[in-house]
């Protein structure tokens, strides 16, 4: 028989590539898109949670009897209704949890760990009933000392979260409890000959803070057990088979009797690939025997959910006087929250991954901290790292008196570079996206007074992994694309294109469908960047599946040999003129007689994808500075970046802009602040400063296309790069225009208007 499927990326392409409307974009503008605060069931009740107001304290008692006995409220868990789990990490989204960790964060056990940790949940007839249910529960604590910073946290002395925690990584093993969790280091060459060779080194450090992931939609999700143990949940997340999967463990269930379906989600960004309500919302509609319907309070998605972490990072670097780095090295210190798991580990892959070097060294500390346990943010650990790192280059490139594109071109990475994590890079597109920055006219735009350029690269390596497809052929032709990865950026459009594309059909003629968890096997979550790039593999291959059953299909029914038909365009054909003449058949000829042939044609594919190829990008941003405020303002925004190839490109550069615009925040405005007593102070968007529509301006892209030679359609992951360089190229811009640099975030005026001072105190400002 035929190959199933020609090599897409080696013909002309119909339909990946084009900007084809977005399947879903008429349910969301007319408000008929179901999220997951949207579902109602009969007899549904309200479930909300008891939260700690300490930051820290041992559980002594919780007495629930007179919350119990409250008319309306028909079930109340604690604790006490969840079996304590061993340590065993697995696997979420980028990062790793421990499952005796995620029982103790979804219900707090021996200790309140932070300020909003769950301590009871109620269901009730209604949301009044059930809030005053919450003021009648008695929690006695035992109010013990916090801390709240990562430098705080590391020092001797300071106050413990975890009494049996010993810190890993580290030879000899230390014999006493600390609240760093973990050291992790990455290291090629010889640092210190390095440094030898070095005319010039940079040496700093630098500080950021946690922020959030800024989703506009609030955890939320509605939970039905049935009297046989038959389970039901509708939720908001990124990755409904990661929640079956932990809410099964957490409460003791076969993973067949629970069902969970993915709402229309709005905004995650990796912040909803974990589970809070989810386990609680089961357990309570188990004991009430009634649906249980929870959404989570702004106040609680700030003061509960877990933010990106804040850091401190140290970095030094050193160059020859013509601008070849001879060695490079980072430290840092990650805030993990309340239990352990920061993205530590991926910061130290990324912090140098842009550049190809001979004597690198990362070192990476995993601390806990009395805050809510961090959660994934887009290329979670990256930005942190490569924020430091790219500052660090870009006074480098000053005290060389280097151009630093040119100096970032110098010591860029490409096709064979070794990573200090391990693997050698395919074909990459980091000198691509520094050539086409040095040619951007926005690179050589005219600044006024108090204005500043900065430069900045990033890096994410992206991931594959788990993923299954189907395509169903219907009766009139048409086809139904089951996918198990929840949409939160554009991939039902993707995904569609790429099957029209392998199956050289009209893009009309197929719609992506968000299977639930029982119409599927296991698909990983939506996260790393690997929704279209493992879900076009799928796609591709479920697609050729479909090829061979055409092709088959043909061969009965002209009652040739299967191997004398072949598929082109949408139609079978014979393969040539010996086979004989019969007009081609279309996909729509041979499903209406798929009854007569062998019944329903379904093409399926389940793969552990591999070779997602790392994604780098560059950034241009201008600012001026309002030195009476110290008011910082974005004038012009450029990103560049390398997309293996862009399967629609108006998402992609919508993913581009929204990464831009979540860095600027991260630089300039956003931050989690905390109190003396442990409490956050800003826990809600009027005062945790998000940037709006007149902060930013609009922002350019430009697409560069290195295809991945893994992916058949030459995909690379996008998502996550473009909120890597902000933070650092905003820096660098304010450092060029005040003539001194900020080395902590977010540099908001009161920090940029201290950095003034100091500066005129030194008779050293300057603008241009």
């Amino acid at each position: 028989m035929a190959e199933a499927t020609t090599a897409p990326a080696k013909r002309k392409l119909k339909w990946v590539g084009k900007r084809a409307p977005r399947p879903d974009g008429v349910d969301k503008v007319t408000g008929r898109a179901k999220f997951g605060a949207d579902l109602f069931m009969s007899g549904q009740l309200v479930g909300k949670v008891l939260r700690s107001t300490l930051p820290h304290a041992r559980i002594k008692s919780i007495d629930i009897s007179k919350a119990l006995a409250l008319p309306g409220v028909k079930a109340i868990v604690t604790r006490d209704d969840f079996q304590d789990m061993a340590s065993e990490f697995v696997p979420a989204g980028e990062m790793m949890i421990n499952y005796k960790d995620v029982v103790r964060n979804i219900m707090a056990r021996e200790k309140v760990l932070y300020e909003g940790h769950p301590v009871a949940a109620v269901a009730a007839t209604n949301a009044a009933v059930a809030r005053q249910a919450l003021k009648l529960i008695k929690v006695e604590y035992e109010v013990l000392p916090h801390v709240i910073d990562v430098d705080e946290a590391m020092k001797p002395g300071a106050p413990l979260l975890h009494e049996d925690m010993i810190t890993q990584g580290v030879e000899p093993a230390p014999t006493k409890p600390s609240n760093v969790a973990k050291r992790v280091q990455f290291a090629v060459g010889d640092i210190e000959a390095g440094f030898k060779k070095a005319d010039v080194i940079v040496e700093r450090e630098y500080h950021t803070q946690p922020v959030h992931q800024g989703y506009i939609e609030p955890h939320a999700c509605i939970a039905s057990v049935s009297e046989d143990g038959q389970a039901d949940l509708w939720v908001t997340t990124q990755g409904h088979y990661v929640v079956r999967a932990h809410c099964a463990r957490l409460l003791g269930w076969d993973i067949s009797k629970l069902r969970v379906t993915a709402s229309e989600i709005g905004g995650g960004f990796g912040g909803k690939t974990v589970v809070y309500l989810e386990p609680v919302a089961l357990a309570l509609a188990k004991k009430a025997q009634r649906p249980v319907k929870m959404v989570m309070t702004r106040e609680e998605v700030f003061r509960a959910s877990g933010p990106a972490p804040g850091a401190w990072v140290k970095v030094k670097i050193g160059a020859t006087k013509d601008g070849r780095i001879t060695a490079a090295e980072a430290t840092m210190a990650y805030q993990a929250g309340a239990f352990q798991g920061s993205p530590v580990q991926m910061g130290c892959m990324c912090a140098f991954a842009p550049y190809d070097l001979e004597n690198v060294k990362t070192v990476g500390f995993d601390v806990v901290t009395n805050r809510p346990k961090v959660a994934a943010y887009r290329a979670p650990g990256a930005p942190i790292s490569e924020y430091a790192v790219e500052c660090a280059l870009d006074e480098l490139a000053d005290q060389l008196k280097i151009d630093p594109l040119d100096l970032r071109l110098k010591n860029a990475a490409k096709e064979g570079t070794r990573a200090v994590y391990g693997p050698k890079f395919g074909p990459i597109g980091m000198v691509e996206t520094l050539e086409a920055a040095k040619n951007h006219a926005h690179y050589t735009a005219k600044l006024g007074p108090n204005q500043g350029r900065g430069v900045a690269s990033g890096f994410w390596f992206n991931i594959g992994g788990e993923t299954c497809a189907s395509i169903n052929v219907n009766e009139d032709g048409t086809v139904s694309l089951i996918i198990g990865t929840p949409d939160i950026g554009g991939s039902r459009a993707s995904h569609a294109q790429m099957t029209a594309e392998s199956l050289g059909i009209d893009l009309s003629k197929v719609r992506t469908i968000i299977a639930d968890t029982s119409m599927l096997g296991y698909t990983f979550l939506t996260g790393g960047s690997r929704a279209t790039f493992a879900g076009g593999m799928a796609a591709n291959q479920a697609a050729g599946d479909v090829i061979k059953q055409l092709c088959s299909r043909a061969a009965k029914i002209w009652e040739i040999p299967e191997d004398a038909v072949a598929y082109e365009d949408g139609f079978v054909k014979p393969a040539g003129a010996n086979a004989g003449k019969f007009p081609a058949l279309s996909i729509a000829d041979i499903a209406k007689k798929a009854g007569k042939t062998g019944g329903p044609i379904v093409g399926h594919a389940q793969i552990n994808a591999q070779g997602a190829g790392p994604s780098l990008g560059t950034h241009i941003v201008d600012v001026e500075v309002d030195k009476e405020t110290g008011r910082v303002s974005v004038l012009r925004y450029t990103v560049i970046q390398d997309a293996g190839k862009a399967v629609h490109p108006s998402y992609v550069e919508g993913q581009f802009q929204g990464g831009a615009v979540q860095g600027i925040g991260w630089a300039l405005s956003e931050e989690y602040i905390y109190g003396a007593d442990g409490r956050m102070q800003n826990a809600g968007f009027l005062d945790y400063r998000m940037p709006v529509a007149s902060d930013v301006p609009m922002i350019d892209t430009v697409i560069v296309e290195v295809p991945n030679p893994r992916h058949p359609y030459g995909v690379r992951g996008i998502g996550e790069t473009p909120i890597v360089p902000p933070m650092a190229a905003i820096a660098n811009a304010i450092g060029h225009a005040l003539g001194t640099r900020l080395y902590e975030l977010p540099m908001s005026p009161p920090k940029v208007l201290k950095a003034i001072g100091q500066n005129e105190a030194k008779g050293q400002g300057r603008g241009h």
